[in-house]
């Protein structure tokens, strides 16, 4: 009776403490979402979600934020560019950005607004 209080072990408040650490660095380290969008067709609904590949530059693993004119395969040229953050909807994504650091600097949970260094 003198001791009515539950005692958390050591261990579950460490465990808790480490995945709060997790999610902090995780959602402050990991690229953003993008979408390869088609830059020429914009509506009220949002860009045209195209192929990846249409995105991808030269290099492997490139996330050039200017893309280039690509050939679809319908056969007409795609003026195709990585879009971040959007929200995705029926092909379309719209309420985006085209520069991938604003899209980091919107930041997750623990993260700062800027960079440091003066």
């Amino acid at each position: 009776m003198a001791e009515t209080r539950r005692r958390l072990r050591s261990s579950t408040v460490v465990l808790g403490g480490m995945g709060v650490v997790a999610a902090a660095l995780t959602s402050c380290g990991s690229d953003p979402d993008r979408r390869c969008v088609d830059r020429d067709s914009y509506t009220y609904e949002g860009y045209k979600v195209v192929a990846d590949r249409n995105c991808n530059t030269g290099s492997s693993g490139s996330s050039s934020a200017k893309g280039g004119k690509k050939k679809s395969g319908t056969g007409q040229s795609a003026d195709a560019a990585w879009y971040y953050d959007a929200d995705v909807s029926n092909g379309r994504a719209d309420y985006g950005t085209f520069s991938k650091s604003e899209a980091v600097d919107r930041g997750g949970f623990g993260c700062s607004g800027g960079s440091g260094g003066g």
